[in-house]
Formats: structure tokens, sequence, C-alpha cells
């Protein structure tokens, strides 16, 4: 049985070599830029350097993150990072965005790719298809349980890639808008401001009703192994070196002896995150929440406090320069503090007071002390800067010429209006002459009512495009397959996808269009996907004008009126008492959402949806001619739905409704 490559996070120069010393095979890291970790340190690229020089001396590979999306007008300096990677020894890149891909593969080929986790790959279509694509690795999605991993390796011809231990996100990773939404920080991007870690106030309570305890895996690893998984990944490129390195040399004791699991689990409870859970591979999702949603061992409370000084009992052994968090009781502004002798601190015992002269007034009787940080090791904080020097910039002809080789300034001649409904109680709503197609996004029992028979349906057939799902389990492969070959043969040859892989599911000779969460938010997304034989696109919901406008392309569908999907999850979530329409309705302090479940998938919106009829004139000389009207999650009316062509044809605002990025911006 081969060994599965240990894989480390490395945010900074110590955490590189504390994963040496604990046994990584592999690390991965970030430059400045674009990596969804954009709040670590990261390199500068003579840093990199230095890192593959002496990663070469220890034999670990070296992987670079490069998985966020895109935009327009970064592509010049996308292409200088490319360059640069390119002169380099790395294993290879980690991505998301197709855009980088289509890049990689026509101009930049000597570059080793791996799918990230953002991509969502989920299932055996998911990992043929990258394995079509020439890509050397998948890193899979975090919710897919054992069984279906076990297929889906059995099916695959690509590396597979598991994250095991580490920070859980709410949503499946590269389908959330929820940062985003909240103020224009994209997770897509590496802004995430973590919305899944806040409290939320239903009906009937208030709660972290999205706040995931930490992923731990370390029981499965020798099942892991079994299945011949190529790679155990550990998340935190944010963490410290210590993490790094105690969870390495867990690890590697459990990949080196399986029967040393128990001593591992010990020395993983010192890992300062959150609770543990072993999640969908494990299991275990019935207890998968966390009613606290911040890091550390709760070790005591504050039992004395004033304006100069504060003291707690703790249930831990503490030392100078250990680190703690004080969690006030209203969940608000917690404070980190180093333990220090300027603090009048001295070493205490497992059981002992702790007392600091440290002036914070916030702080009050009975707020929890968690312990965040016990370094026991010291580890290298500087490199030397012996790496091979490379060229930085691309010269500006030879960028050009590729800028040039991508996007279509191309208009069409007439107008097209695209309608996308998740109910069959809309059809006899609508009327259907007045716009060119309609998108039908179905549940699975939808689909078993839907009936092409009657002289109606026949009539209007060569308007609807089937919508397939973001998530389709390893289990529901065979079913869409099915229905796509079923519905072909009755005459629909327009489909739309919400994962480019799921081209795998349609019959040969069928027209093959991308939803908006198969990104172009650049011109190089967008040539990729018309190489790739795709007949339509939507832009991104998280899109904005600036960004819209600088690209070359205009064949889009520029969507109007939507209610952004803010989670899409696998993850169940109770918060009490459904409406008639079958939603639970919740709020922070500015806004107020709904959830509602799909097929066995919880999906979070906001209350209101977001509308951008008022741009569309401003839109429509810029030279877009096709947009979309997103009717999911509006309750089916007539008058709905004509109100909503008005506000379309007029360029009217519809009001109540929210802006999104639009003009704000996305960062």
């Amino acid at each position: 049985m081969k060994k599965p490559e240990l894989l480390l996070p490395v945010g900074n120069t110590e955490a590189f070599y504390a994963a040496i010393e604990g046994g990584a095979d592999a690390v991965y890291l970030g430059l400045r830029h674009f990596n969804a970790r954009n709040r670590a340190k990261n390199f500068m690229i003579n840093q990199l350097q230095s890192i593959l020089t002496e990663s070469k001396k220890h034999g670990i590979k070296v992987y670079l993150t490069l998985n966020t999306l895109i935009k327009n007008s970064e592509l010049p300096v996308l292409l200088d990072v490319l360059y640069q990677v390119s002169q380099t020894s790395l294993s290879s890149i980690i991505i998301q965005d197709w855009g980088v891909y289509y890049l990689v593969r026509k101009f930049f080929p000597s570059i080793t790719l791996h799918a990230s986790t953002q991509m969502a790959f989920h299932n055996s279509i998911g990992t043929e298809f990258a394995k079509m694509k020439n890509f050397e690795r998948v890193i899979m999605a975090r919710e897919i349980t054992l069984e279906e991993l076990k297929i889906i390796s059995r099916k695959s011809r690509i590396e597979l890639e598991i994250f095991t231990h580490g920070a859980l996100c709410y949503s499946f990773s590269g389908l959330c808008l929820f940062s985003s939404f909240l103020g224009g920080m994209s997770a897509n991007r590496g802004q995430c401001r973590q919305p899944c870690r806040r409290i939320f106030k239903s009906e009937e309570n208030e709660n972290y009703f999205f706040s995931l305890k930490d992923n731990q895996q370390i029981e499965i690893v020798p099942e892991l192994m079994k299945i011949g998984i190529s790679s155990l990944k550990v998340e935190g490129r944010m963490k410290s070196a210590e993490y790094v390195n105690r969870v390495a040399k867990a690890y590697r004791m459990v990949i080196d002896d399986p029967n040393k699991i128990e001593q591992a689990k010990q020395i993983l409870s010192y890992d300062m995150g959150r609770e543990k859970t072993s999640y969908f591979l494990g299991g275990n999702v019935s207890n998968a929440i966390t009613k606290n949603s911040f890091i550390g061992i709760h070790i005591g409370e504050v039992t004395k406090t004033n304006r100069t000084e504060f003291s707690f009992t703790t249930s831990e052994k503490l030392k100078q320069n250990y680190r703690i968090r004080i969690q006030p009781q209203n969940g608000m502004d917690s404070k980190a503090i180093k333990l220090k002798t300027e603090y009048g601190f001295t070493d205490v015992e497992s059981g002992g007071t702790a007392s600091l002269n440290f002036t914070q007034e916030s702080f009050k009787k009975g707020d929890k002390v968690f312990l965040i940080g016990a370094p026991t090791e010291k580890f290298r904080t500087k490199f030397q800067l012996n790496g091979k020097k490379i060229q930085l910039t691309l010269s500006t002809k030879k960028k050009q010429n590729i800028l040039n080789k991508i996007g279509s300034g191309k208009q069409l001649h007439r107008d097209e209006l695209f309608i996308r409904i998740n109910s069959l109680r809309w059809l006899r709503k609508l009327y259907l002459d007045k716009f060119d197609q309609l998108i039908l996004n179905l549940t699975k029992s939808e689909w078993r009512q839907f009936d092409l028979r009657s002289p109606f349906m026949r009539k209007n057939i060569h308007k609807f495009i089937v919508e397939l799902p973001k998530f389709i389990p390893e289990d529901d492969v065979t079913y869409y397959r099915d229905l796509c070959l079923n519905l072909s043969r009755q005459g629909i040859n327009n489909f739309m996808l919400s994962h480019i892989s799921q081209k795998l599911l349609l019959p040969i000779g069928i027209r093959a269009s991308v939803n908006e969460n198969v990104y172009t938010l650049n011109d190089a997304a967008i040539q990729f996907l018309k190489e790739d034989n795709v007949a339509l696109y939507i832009y991104p919901y998280e899109f904005d004008y600036e960004n819209l406008v600088a690209g070359k392309d205009r064949n889009g569908i520029v969507p109007l009126y939507f209610c952004p999907e803010l989670f899409h999850s696998r993850m169940p979530v109770d918060m009490g008492k459904l409406d008639s329409d079958g939603y639970s309705h919740f709020k922070d302090r500015d806004h107020s959402f709904r959830k509602i479940v799909r097929d066995g998938v919880t999906i979070v919106i906001p209350k209101l949806p977001v509308s951008l009829f008022q741009y569309k004139d401003d839109i429509h000389k810029k030279g877009f001619r096709r947009f979309l009207i997103d009717l999911s999650y509006v309750r089916p009316t007539q008058n709905t739905f004509n109100r909503l062509q008005t506000r379309y044809k007029y360029s009217e605002a519809e009001q109540p409704g929210y802006g999104f990025n639009f003009k704000l911006g996305l960062s």
C-alpha cells in the first residue's frame, strides 16, 4: 500500500520550517497575488525561490495557490505571475479560474495544474473531465462521503487530494456568495469575511446556525490509504507555525504507523482549533455545528477585573509567550493577548490563578478565556535569499499578443431575453411569446412530473433549456445522465450546466451552455468556453459594472433580476418552523434571509431580490444584448411576471431590492 503525500499549509517562513520539521511531504503557499487566503502574509517571488531551494534539500514538493477568480483588469498582472512561475521548479499551481487554465495551457504549457476545491469537483464525471483537460490532480469537495469517495477513486484516472484537517466552510467551496453579498468581499477572490461564523436570529432563537466545527479525519487515514488517495491535505495558511508542526506530526505518525491513532489524537487535542467533526467523510454531520465560532481551548473564566488588571483560574498550565483570548459574554470583540512579563505574568500550573496588568475596561467577570497558542519549539523566521533569479515581467509585446488572442467584441444584432424558473407552478403564469428562452431548474420530483406531450409543450419545446443542479452526488450521476437522454429524445436540445464537467452527461450533438456558477469574470475564461463548444454563458451574479464593460466580450447573458444563492450546502441546519412555501426565516443586524431545502441541499437567499433593471439601457448601449430575469425563489403570479416585464422594457427600477456589487464594486 503506497503512502499518501502529507500536504501542509505555509502562510509564512516560520510555518514552512515547522512543516518540514513535522514531516511534510509537500507544502502549499501563496504569493501576494491571486490566492484564496489574501489575509495570510504570503510570499514574494524571491522568497519563493528560496523556498524551492530549501525544499529541494529536504526532498519535498511545493505547490502554489493561484486559486482566485481573475478580473479583466488583472489579466496583465496574471500573465506576469504565470511567466514567473514558468521559470521556477514549482511542482504545480492550484487554480480555480478557467481563464487561468486557458492561459496556462495555451501559453505556459510547462506548468502543472491541480484543480482547487474552489472548482467544486464532487463526483466521478468531474474527475474524468479534469483528466481529459490534463489536470494532474483534483482537490475534492469536502462534502463527499467515504462511500462516495471509494466509488470516485475506483472510477478515476487522476490523482485525488482530500482535506483531512482544519476549518470547514458551511457552503460548498466556490459556491458561496454571502461575504460578497454583505459588502463585495468575495470568497472566490480570497476576501471572505466568514459570515458563516456570525450569530443569526430566527423566529424562534438566536444561534451560530452555520458555524461548523473543524474537520478532523485522523481516524480514517488508514481507510484513505487503502482507497488510494494521493494526498492528505491540512487547511490553515493563516494558522501559526506551532499548529502546522503539531498537525503535521500527528498525521505523519498515523501514515507511518496506522496503529498510533490514539497517540495522534492526543497531539491534535492541542492544535488550538475549534471542536472537531469527522463531517461527511466520517459519516457524522448531526453534531457538526459548533456553539462557539472561535478557535482555542476553553481554559476558564475571568474571576476579577478592574481598569488595569484582570485574573482568571486556568485548567491548563500556562507559560511565557503562550497566547490567550478573552471572549466577552455578548460574543463580540474578543481580545488576543500574549502572556509576557511586562504584563506581570508568571508561569501558572493547571488549577492556578493567572493575573495580568492589562488595561482593558471592556473585560467583565465571567468572560471566557481561551488558550490559542502554546509554542513549544522555535522555528527559523528568515530565508537565505539564494534562489535562482528570474525575469519578473513578460515583454509588453508578448503580453499584448496573448491578450489580443482572447476575447471578441462582436455584438448581436437583436436582443434576447431569458427567463429562469425553479418551479413548474410558473408555467401557468408566463407568456412564452414575450421572451426568447425558458431555463428550467427543477427538483427531481418535478422532473418526474414534467410532461412534454401536450400541444402547448410541443409548440414551445424549442424555447426550453434544461438546467442541471450545482451538486450531483455520485449516486445521482446515472439519474441525470438518463434524464438528459430521455429529454433529448423527446426533442429538447438545449441544456445548461452548473459545472462544466456536466458536459459528460449529455448525449452527443446536444447544445451545451453554462450558467453563472461556471465563472466568466474575464475574457480568458470566456475564450476557454467558446473553444470548448459552449453556446451560451451567464455572467456571475456577484459581477460588477466596471469589470463587465472592461472586457471585450459582449455575448454573455447579463442577469438583471435574481435571488442569489448565498449559501449552497449539503449540511442541514434546523431553524425551527417553516412557512407555507417551505422557507425558514432569519436575519442579522442589517438583512433578512430565507432558507429552503431542495433535493437535500440547503440554500440560503436574501429575502429581497437583486434588481438591476434600471441599468439595462446603459448596459445595452455598451453592446450587451442578452439578459436574464431569474424567477427562482419568487412566488409565481401573473402580476409579478407582467410587472417585471414592464421594468425590463422601460429600464425601470424594481423596489425594494438590492444592487449587490453592480455599482459598489467587487473586491
